[in-house]
């Protein structure tokens, strides 16, 4: 079954930085496109940036263009989003997830405030 396990959340002051990792296991992790999304509170799920299998083809929601920057490291089974200029927006619990699938992990937390 596939896992995901995100961490890298904490409280951070508006233009702060933090760095997220998801840590991939029991599947073939260099194979699948991947993608972050976030749950604020109370709104739906929204989808911040995806990347392809080899590192390739970003995508990022106009929301956080030009902040955030999507990485993976396929040797770590390791997917990384590093997120700068941070907003009280970006209040959310994120998630990783496999493309086209749902999250499976806990998702981890990021809250910015002052």
């Amino acid at each position: 079954e596939v896992q995901l396990v995100e961490s890298g959340g904490g409280l951070v002051q508006p233009g702060g930085s933090l760095r997220l990792s998801c840590a991939a296991s029991d599947f073939t992790f260099s194979m699948y496109a991947m993608r972050w999304g976030r749950r604020a509170p109370g709104k739906g799920l929204e989808w911040v940036s995806s990347i392809g299998s080899s590192g390739g083809a970003t995508t990022y929601a106009d929301s956080v263009k030009g902040r955030f920057t999507i990485s993976r490291d396929n040797a770590k089974n390791t997917l990384y989003l590093q997120m700068n200029g941070l907003k009280p927006e970006d209040t959310a619990v994120y998630y990783c997830a496999i493309q086209n699938q749902l999250p499976k992990g806990q998702g981890t937390q990021v809250i910015v405030s002052s």
